[in-house]
């Protein structure tokens, strides 16, 4: 067998190195890698071409080719490069000694041209400010021509202008007063009113001048917080020339058959000036209310010095349409409601409130109305004296509507006071605010009736005014169209009750004490009285006393306290109660003998009637039940008999009452009190 050849031993020996794995390899190279060692980028080559396959390791000598043709041609290219490279840096090195050289030669030559250039300019340098004194020179000769021709221009236009002046000017200001007036009537919401005269025209032109030149722009006498200033130059104006216009003017006008009045033209013209002013100075005074109720209060006062003192006829307009502006009319509202709930604040607080400053004076003080409803009362009053002149009535309604609402308010007021002194019904002060509730009820009843008011009445009617009416039915609307009604009876119905719920309790407490001092006369011994015949002379009874001095001490204590209508009042709702209290409690409780009927008849007659006779002729008026009843319990034997047989046979023995002087009790009370007599026959 022949022996294997080279290639044959070669395959062997790579089959047996195929053979052995490849992780011993690694392990070697691993072993290895401290010397010697393949680069980490070598192995990762080799895993990446030959991997872990052992049939890949065919490709080794592919592989080996293929890197070591790789390495070859970069052999080449290294020594192909490393022989160009010094060429190169000679070629770039001469280059640059040659750009040296050149930048060295520019160098040179700036140096040159700029020192050149140095002394040119220094040479240069006084030609320069020669000629720059030369165009200044020029420019201000320029300007002085410019300066003369507009001269020239000037004088040669003036002349067409003073001629143009003489032919307009005159026009001109006419146009411009007119259109001024007209606007300012209208902003104003002035009525239409016919042109002023032309003889008036002209004499308003200067006194236009002057207001506008003190009452307009930044001089010191247009000042906001002086409205009085413009006010009173206007009147200052209207009375000195009022002699000269009736007199001088009036005539000429008359004879020329002009139906027109020169003082009230004049009158007309210089109120266009203010009404242009406070058209544009109210809105200005909108958010100071101090500034503004200033300004209100003056043109107030110039509007009625205006129909006074001049004479101004009320049918032409006035200054007060400025105020009629909605925003001007509201603010006004709005700050007399303010004002006004302050005082009233101030005036429930002050320390005399609830005393009568007329109390020293009887003459004056039949009302006895204490300071803070007097004043409260004025300030009504005083509201109504500013919207009187007002020439709108809707906007007088709504004032009326503020006063109104003013009233409630303090009526709310006086019943809270009142809830607090309620627990002393008889004190000074409790009776001051039934006197206040009194007295404004009085007074408002007085202003139903007044002329002003119902006009007001019939104005609100006509426009309908809900508000201030309500919702009110056709009887309610007819009834205040005929003037049966009045714009203040829901206020009155309310003072009223107020009035009447406060007067009960009082009474309501007198009664109490009465009836107290009352108790042991109540349960006096009435049957076992001695008869008239008896006594020599009959007298109060003892435990009666008590009742009437207590009744009288009430009596003079409301007298002092409470004014005239409401004592009157009081006194009479005190006998009814006092009538019932001694017919339920004294008669109807008790029997009678001869002498109890006497004795009380006595008392009743003698004491207790005269007691009320200070304050009307026939106070047993008011005592009908006890006088009635003392008539039933003093009759003779006989007439008691002879009545109670004709009560209980005759079904209407009304006429036999009447005889005897019995009006208000029924028969059946009638036999009530025979029955309770103890004088009958067999007894």
């Amino acid at each position: 067998m022949a022996a294997p050849s080279a290639e044959q031993q070669n395959g062997q020996s790579d089959e047996s190195d195929l053979q052995s794995p490849i992780s011993i390899k690694y392990e070697d190279s691993e072993t290895e890698s401290g010397e010697g060692a393949l680069p980490d980028y070598v192995v990762e080559l080799i895993e990446k071409e030959i991997g872990v396959d052992l049939k890949s390791l065919k490709k080794v000598s592919a592989l080996l080719e293929k890197l070591t043709a790789e390495n070859k041609l970069l052999e080449e290219q290294v020594l192909t490069v490393s022989s160009s490279v010094p060429l190169r840096v000679s070629a770039a090195l001469s280059a640059a000694e040659e750009s040296r050289v050149s930048l060295e030669g520019l160098l040179q030559r700036e140096r040159v041209l700029s020192n050149t250039l140095i002394q040119h300019l220094q040479g240069a340098q006084p030609w320069a400010d020669s000629l720059g004194r030369t165009l200044e020179q020029l420019d201000n000769t320029e300007k002085h021509m410019k300066y003369l021709q507009c001269l020239s221009r000037i004088e040669e236009l003036s002349c067409r202008q003073d001629w143009v002046i003489d032919r307009t000017g005159f026009f001109n200001l006419f146009l411009s007063d007119d259109l001024i007036s007209e606007t300012s009537v209208s902003r104003v919401g002035l009525p239409p009113t016919t042109p002023l005269s032309l003889p008036v025209q002209i004499m308003l032109l200067p006194l236009s001048k002057r207001f506008r030149y003190h009452f307009t722009g930044n001089r010191q006498t247009n000042s906001l917080n002086k409205p009085e200033w413009f006010l009173t130059q206007v009147l200052m104006w209207m009375g000195n020339s009022s002699n000269f216009m009736e007199e001088k003017i009036q005539p000429i006008l008359d004879r020329n058959g002009a139906n027109v009045n020169a003082k009230v033209e004049l009158c007309r013209g210089l109120l266009t000036l203010a009404q242009e002013k406070l058209a544009l100075d109210a809105p200005r005074l909108l958010y100071d209310d101090s500034l503004f109720c200033h300004l209100v209060d003056e043109i107030l006062q110039f509007e009625r010095e205006l129909r006074t003192t001049h004479s101004y006829p009320s049918t032409l307009p006035g200054v007060l349409h400025v105020l009629l502006e909605e925003v001007v009319l509201q603010k006004w509202l709005t700050v007399e409601r303010k004002m006004a709930i302050e005082k009233v604040d101030a005036m429930l607080s002050a320390e005399g409130a609830w005393s009568s400053q007329y109390k020293d004076i009887s003459d004056m003080d039949e009302l006895k109305a204490p300071d803070c409803a007097e004043t409260f009362m004025t300030l009504l009053l005083v509201i109504t004296d500013r919207y009187r002149a007002l020439p709108c009535p809707r906007a007088q309604l709504r004032f009326l509507a503020l006063q109104r609402e003013l009233v409630d308010d303090f009526r709310i007021r006086l019943t809270q006071v009142m809830k607090e002194e309620s627990r002393n019904p008889l004190g000074s002060r409790y009776c001051a605010i039934l006197n206040a509730a009194n007295y404004i009820s009085t007074v408002l009843g007085d202003w139903g009736d007044n002329v002003f008011f119902l006009q007001l009445q019939q104005s609100a009617v006509a426009l309908g005014e809900e508000e201030l009416l309500g919702p009110l039915g056709v009887t309610e609307s007819g009834r205040l169209a005929s003037l049966e009604g009045s714009l203040f009876e829901g206020l009155l119905g309310l003072l009223e009750r107020l009035r009447g719920d406060m007067l009960g309790r009082l009474l309501e407490a007198v009664m109490r004490d009465v009836q107290k001092k009352a108790q042991p006369y109540c349960r006096d011994r009435w049957l076992s009285l001695p008869s008239q015949c008896d006594q020599a002379t009959m007298s109060l009874s003892s435990l009666a006393c008590p009742l009437m001095l207590c009744l009288r001490d009430h009596l003079l204590q409301l007298q002092q306290m409470l004014c005239l209508p409401l004592f009157q009042m009081g006194w009479q709702d005190l006998a009814e109660r006092l009538d019932l209290f001694l017919y339920q409690n004294v008669i109807l409780y008790n029997h009678f003998n001869e002498g109890g009927a006497a004795q009380l008849q006595f008392d009743m007659t003698r004491n207790l009637f005269p007691l009320f006779g200070h304050y009307c002729k026939r106070p047993e008026n008011f005592f009908k039940h006890v006088k009635e009843a003392c008539v039933i319990l003093c009759l003779n034997v006989g007439s008691a008999l002879l009545l109670r047989d004709v009560l209980r046979q005759q079904p209407s023995p009304t006429s036999a009452l009447n005889e005897l002087g019995v009006y208000r009790l029924a028969p059946c009370d009638v036999l009530i009190l025979l029955n309770l007599r103890a004088s009958w026959p067999g007894k």
